[in-house]
């Protein structure tokens, strides 16, 4: 699919990380779907997909705890997530043409970041074995330094005042609902990635985002020519 480029160059990409940088979404619903199969609430990697991707940790706990009716265990938490992050340690890669995104975006010299709902040392992980880590530095942003994360914009307007531009001079690229929710919210120009098959790209686009199917789309969508 072709697009018009968005209405001016941004001051800022935000990247969200998981589905955007590292193909980490699939294993991550998987292991999920069983875990939460456990607590009684049969859940497919199709269920977990459409009601849990894109959102944080405790956001993904408060639906499920809410939807059992009761509190759910830290034992179980604890090990779904040690599961969950070994499975995608053992497997997560880039991305198909997030490097030459990222890359291109930081020779034209336009400043980056990462706004994941994930865990500050789960990022530092997966981003250095994806070979991603050294374009961003320490500009990564969790869901864990702000009081909400997506679909609120907490995220997004916490990591743009880090790095010091206007929310409405910022493009996030992302992959989920709520991701797009939250830059919509926060007054950002958003594009959805519905390059994987369980994305639903309608689903991105009625959300606000302008929706490609493929990385090497998103730096003519920047103004990168």
């Amino acid at each position: 699919m072709t697009h018009d480029p968005l209405s001016t160059r941004p001051d800022l990409v935000i990247f969200d990380c998981d589905g955007v940088l590292v193909d980490s979404e699939t294993i991550a619903n998987e292991v999920l779907a069983v875990a939460v199969s456990e607590l009684g609430w049969p859940t497919t990697t199709a269920d977990s997909h459409r009601r849990f991707r894109g959102l944080s940790w405790p956001s993904t706990i408060a639906i499920i705890e809410d939807e059992i009716g009761k509190s759910v265990p830290e034992e179980w938490v604890q090990r779904s997530r040690e599961r969950m992050h070994t499975s995608i340690y053992e497997t997560v890669t880039a991305i198909p043409g997030v490097a030459d995104v990222v890359a291109r975006v930081e020779a034209e010299n336009i400043p980056r970041c990462v706004g994941s709902s994930s865990q500050p040392d789960y990022l530092a992980h997966v981003l250095g074995r994806a070979g991603l880590d050294h374009h961003f530095g320490e500009a990564v942003f969790s869901a864990t330094m702000v009081a909400k994360g997506k679909p609120a914009p907490d995220l997004f307007l916490f990591a743009a005042s880090q790095m010091g531009h206007a929310p409405h001079r910022a493009v996030v690229i992302e992959d989920t609902v709520p991701g797009v929710q939250a830059g919509m919210a926060a007054g950002m120009r958003v594009i959805g990635y519905a390059g994987d098959p369980n994305t639903d790209g309608n689903a991105l686009a009625d959300a606000g985002a302008v929706v490609v199917g493929d990385m090497a789309e998103v730096p003519a969508l920047l103004g990168l020519g």
